[in-house]
């Protein structure tokens, strides 16, 4: 029987923030074709590094992986964000530091995912929706150096990308600023499941940043 785990942060885990209605777990098991089960792998707060202890609890008879991580490595790295600089260079500079670190964690992670010989997809990271629009159009900015490498890194490895700043792009979309709603929820549930009712060696380049109701395409 086709199990697929989801790995990583409370993009997958958000049962604390939609208040009584279905979480991403709950929606993905209604949206999967028959037959298929789904678990619940991923921990609100973690960060990448932490998937690589993730994929050590993966429950028995997993086939497939769908891993959404990195927001909380934004998060942890915002201060750079309010650190005075002398110029546009040296602010650069710093923005590029973070980015090296997080290649080097999401490299190391999806070593770990890869070397268990199952399919494997990725997401990119959401634009968050912070009420201040200085904030959000900052942070934005910011995420695009860690969603490169999201992005890179899934062409580069031949791995299917959910690219959620597209799926979900509308306020309604998210319980608070960095948090999917049931509403968010859904679409990424039935674009996984999307993704799982094809053949995975179909999956390279695929690329799914539609509604839920369209089909998934392949990159160009």
């Amino acid at each position: 029987m086709p199990h697929v785990a989801l790995l990583g942060d409370s993009v997958f885990d958000n049962a604390a923030y939609v208040r009584g209605n279905p979480d991403v777990i709950i929606q993905l098991r209604g949206a999967l074709p028959a037959g298929w089960q789904a678990s619940l792998v991923a921990v609100d707060g973690h960060v990448t590094r932490d998937v690589v202890t993730q994929l050590q609890r993966l429950p028995g008879g997993t086939s497939h992986l769908v891993i959404s991580v990195g927001g909380n490595d934004a998060l942890r790295a915002s201060g750079v964000l309010e650190r005075p600089t002398q110029s546009v260079s040296e602010a650069l500079g710093l923005l590029a530091e973070v980015r090296e670190h997080f290649r080097a964690a999401y490299r190391e992670m999806l070593d770990a995912a890869q070397a268990r010989g199952l399919p494997t997809a990725i997401c990119t990271i959401y634009d968050p929706r912070y009420p201040d629009p200085k904030r959000r159009r900052l942070t934005t900015t910011a995420l695009s150096l860690l969603n490169d490498i999201i992005t890179r890194e899934a062409f580069a490895r031949g791995l299917p990308l959910i690219d959620l700043r597209v799926l979900c792009d509308e306020d309604a979309d998210f319980a608070n600023p960095i948090e999917p709603s049931a509403r968010g929820g859904q679409k990424i549930a039935e674009a996984i499941a999307a993704l799982m009712s094809l053949d995975p060696g179909t999956w390279r380049g695929r690329v799914l940043a539609r509604p839920a109701a369209s089909q998934p395409q392949a990159a160009p």
